[in-house]
């Protein structure tokens, strides 16, 4: 076995070559966890914001149907009032259990003070989907960055080894992309 010249290891031990593409690999590693995270998040607030727009759109269904009913309950109430022409405490029941209905009506529709009326819950519904359609916009961001700095990653680990210095350059343009994916899932600047 040949014993390697101490002057060649001093010689590769000070090449700043070598230290360059550590350093590189040690930014891409960490540019890596943070787009990891982005788009970890992103993944899990497209979802959850999904699934909540998918339950307010149920509960105004929900209420819908019993708006519906009691709107048909109050049409028979006042078809009951016209055609049979009640009298005295009859017609004062039917008078008030209408008035109750067309208030609980009202209400269905629009319910400030809860947030739980027809047109609240619809506006609720369409910023839940406008911010998982943000959500889902930026997720491929991420997934072209982990891609393309991985990528960055084993190039700089080819030129360590083979000393090329295209293979460095490459693999600092991939990373810069990367990085620039990055910042854009986070962003979307463009």
């Amino acid at each position: 076995m040949e014993t390697p010249d101490p002057q060649e290891l001093a010689e590769a031990a000070s090449d700043p070559f070598k230290t360059y593409c550590a350093l590189l690999v040690s930014v891409l590693a960490m540019v890596l966890a943070l787009n990891n995270l982005g788009g970890s998040n992103t993944g899990k607030e497209a979802t959850m914001n999904n699934i909540l727009a998918a339950n307010t759109y149920s509960f105004y269904q929900a209420k819908s149907v019993r708006q519906t009913e009691y709107k048909l309950a109050a049409d028979r109430i006042e078809m009951q009032l016209s055609t049979d022409k009640p009298n005295g405490t009859a017609k004062e029941l039917l008078e008030n259990k209408l008035a109750d209905y067309k208030k609980t009506i009202q209400r269905y529709d629009s319910e400030p003070e809860t947030g739980e009326g027809k047109k609240e819950l619809l506006a609720k519904a369409k910023q839940l989907e406008d911010a998982r359609d943000l959500s889902l916009r930026k997720d491929p961001w991420f997934d072209y960055a982990e891609g393309l700095l991985q990528l960055a990653i084993v190039l700089t680990s080819v030129a360590i080894i083979t000393g090329r210095r295209a293979m460095f350059n490459v693999a600092l343009l991939l990373g810069l992309v990367g990085s620039l994916c990055t910042l854009n899932g986070y962003f979307l600047f463009y």
